[in-house]
């Protein structure tokens, strides 16, 4: 466990640790511009996001995203899910971290913690191909729905595979 080396960081993270005590792993902490970093083992990161908002007054949801690990040297797990938390009160922010794997990469839906997360999740599918188990809506956001890849992934041809030409051209009406 790292010691952030920001006054406030010192704070936050020892608020959260003694408010995250009960789970059983040990927590991983790091700190980046101010901003406190903890990464989390997918089982258990709704029961953190859902602490974390409750108890740590995290009530806004700004962003979820991934990364690609795929090419990583050393890394063990192919994608990081990385969600990104604010207290409006405070502005204090937290960053949580975790990891999914192929062949279906699959973590609980945060839409009963954060309405906001509803296109979030949905995008971070669309780009990615992470499911979201228990989201109300979840179909493509972005892409046609018979779009059957994932261009952010590393393993995505850069320019595509041909795709582009099979959907129909959609031109603007001239008024």
């Amino acid at each position: 466990m790292t010691t952030p080396s920001f006054p406030q960081c010192a704070q936050q993270q020892s608020r959260l640790a003694a408010l995250l005590q009960r789970f059983a792993y040990e927590l991983q902490w790091s700190e980046f511009r101010g901003t406190l970093r903890l990464v989390v083992p997918a089982e258990s990161v709704f029961a953190v996001l859902e602490k974390v908002k409750v108890g740590a007054g995290m009530d806004m949801l700004v962003d979820i995203t991934a990364v690609d690990l795929l090419e990583y040297e050393g890394a063990t797990d192919r994608f990081r899910v990385v969600y990104l938390l604010l207290n409006t009160e405070t502005s204090e922010r937290l960053e949580i971290n975790t990891h999914v794997n192929d062949p279906k990469p699959t973590l609980t839906s945060v839409y009963s913690l954060w309405n906001s997360a509803d296109w979030i999740e949905r995008e971070t599918y669309d780009m990615y191909g992470i499911h979201f188990a228990g989201h109300p809506n979840f179909k493509r956001l972005l892409l046609p729905q018979e779009f059957a890849a994932f261009p952010l992934r590393k393993d995505y041809p850069v320019k595509g595979r041909g795709e582009r030409h099979n959907f129909p051209v959609i031109t603007r009406s001239e008024s």
